[in-house]
């Protein structure tokens, strides 16, 4: 058990954190999920921008890798467009 009134705020800061930040992430995927579940061209044009801010928001706070908002990006950015 942390000792100090610091290391003790410490904790409670980092537990709501990281229900925040998977809180964040889950909600992204399932976007995501929707969005490559999606058989309509302009609904998943609709949805893609939103998608996308979800991603980046999720890199720059550090949830995820920037590499893999990247490939997230890019990949679901190639899907909508090869829909007809």
């Amino acid at each position: 058990m942390a000792n100090h009134k610091s290391a003790i705020k410490r904790i409670r800061a980092n537990a709501a954190k990281r229900l925040r930040n998977r809180y964040q992430a889950k909600t992204t995927r399932n976007a995501i999920k929707k969005l490559r579940l999606t058989t309509s061209k302009e609904e998943a044009v609709s949805q893609l921008p939103q998608v996308v801010s979800m991603i980046d928001r999720l890199a720059k706070k550090n949830v995820i890798h920037k590499k893999k908002a990247s490939n997230n990006k890019s990949k679901l950015t190639k899907f909508v467009n090869a829909l007809s």
